[in-house]
C-alpha cells in the first residue's frame, strides 16, 4: 500500500498528490510515468510523473478528474493509501546537449511540460515556456513554470490569463522574432501537438511530443498502447509504454492517435457518471 502524504486542488478538475514511494522515487526521471490502482478491484491507470523528491521518497501526480478511476482518486484524502503505484516505466526525456528549447503545455499536460522545464532549466538550458489554458479558472502550476523558465508566455483561449490565443500563435511569434531552439517539445491535446509540429515543420526544428494513448499492462505485452510513426516514407508501429511516451512529432500519425483514442469515450463517460452516482449515494447515507 502507498500512502498519499499530500493532496491539493489545482483547479477543479484537476488534482495534485504526493504518494510515498520510494523505490520509484530513487529512479524516476521526468518523462516517466507510473500505473497505480485506487484499490484491490481498481482499473490500471497510467499517470505521468510530475515530480520526485528522492531525499523524502515521495512522487507528485497531477490528474484530471474525467473519468470512473480520476473520480475515485480524487475521493481519497491525505493519509490514505493507494493499492499499486508500479514505476517508474516508460523512457526519460532526452534533455542532453540542449542549450536553448521551447517547452510548449497546454491545459493539464503542462503537468507534464514542467517537470521537463525543471529539469532542462537546473541544466543550464535556456527555456522559454508557452502555456496555454482555456480560461483562468483552469490554470495550474504558474508560479512553478515562471521559476524553471527563462521566458514564459502564457495564453487563453478568452483573454483571461495572459494574451488570448492558442500556444502555436506564440510560438509562431517567437520564431517569426527570429528566436532559434535546439528543440521544442510539446505536451497536450493531441490536436495542439499535431499544429505545433506542423508549425516547426515549417522551421525546420526538432520536435519531441509526448503521446498517451489507451494503456493497460505498460510493459509492452497488451499492445494497446500502440501507435503508427512514418519514417522514411513506411508506417511503424510503436508502444508509447516502452518505445515512448516521447516520440519525434514530426513521425507521429496524429489523426490515427486521435481516433483511436475516442473509441471508449462514450463507455468512459458512463462510467464516470455511474460512480459518481455511486459516491452521491454513499454521502446521502452518511
Amino acid at each position: 500500500m502507498y500512502k498519499i502524504v499530500k493532496k491539493r486542488e489545482l483547479n477543479p478538475t484537476v488534482t495534485l498528490m504526493e504518494i510515498a514511494a520510494p523505490a520509484v522515487a530513487k529512479k524516476a526521471q521526468p518523462g516517466q510515468f507510473i500505473i497505480l490502482r485506487v484499490d484491490e478491484k481498481g482499473e490500471r491507470i497510467p499517470l505521468t510523473v510530475a515530480d520526485y523528491n528522492r531525499e523524502s521518497g515521495t512522487v507528485t501526480i497531477i490528474f484530471q478528474i474525467v473519468g470512473a478511476t480520476t473520480e475515485k482518486l480524487n475521493h481519497k484524502q491525505e493519509g490514505g493509501f493507494l493499492q499499486d503505484f508500479v514505476g517508474p516505466l516508460g523512457v526519460p526525456t532526452h534533455t542532453e546537449g540542449l542549450k536553448k528549447v521551447a517547452v510548449v503545455g497546454g491545459g493539464v499536460g503542462c503537468a507534464i511540460a514542467y517537470p521537463i522545464a525543471k529539469k532542462l532549466h537546473s541544466e543550464g538550458c535556456e527555456v522559454h515556456s508557452i502555456v496555454g489554458f482555456r480560461s483562468k479558472d483552469l490554470v495550474i502550476l504558474e508560479e512553478e513554470f515562471a521559476a524553471a523558465s527563462t521566458r514564459l508566455c502564457k495564453r487563453s483561449d478568452d483573454g483571461s490569463w495572459g494574451e488570448k490565443g492558442l500556444v502555436t500563435d506564440a510560438l509562431r511569434k517567437l520564431l517569426e522574432s527570429g528566436e532559434k531552439y535546439d528543440r521544442v517539445i510539446a505536451i497536450g491535446p493531441l490536436i495542439m501537438m499535431k499544429f505545433v509540429c506542423k508549425l516547426t515543420k515549417e522551421f525546420d526544428i526538432p520536435t519531441t511530443v509526448s503521446m498517451n494513448p489507451i494503456m493497460i499492462d505498460g510493459t509492452g505485452m497488451c499492445g494497446g498502447c500502440r501507435l503508427s510513426l512514418i519514417q522514411e516514407g513506411r508506417r511503424v508501429t510503436k508502444f508509447a509504454c516502452v518505445d515512448g511516451p516521447d516520440f519525434d512529432g514530426h513521425e507521429v500519425d496524429f489523426d490515427e492517435a486521435m481516433a483511436r483514442g475516442a473509441m471508449y469515450k462514450d463507455f468512459e463517460r458512463h462510467a464516470h457518471e455511474e460512480t459518481c452516482n455511486l459516491f452521491r449515494e454513499v454521502e446521502s447515507h452518511a
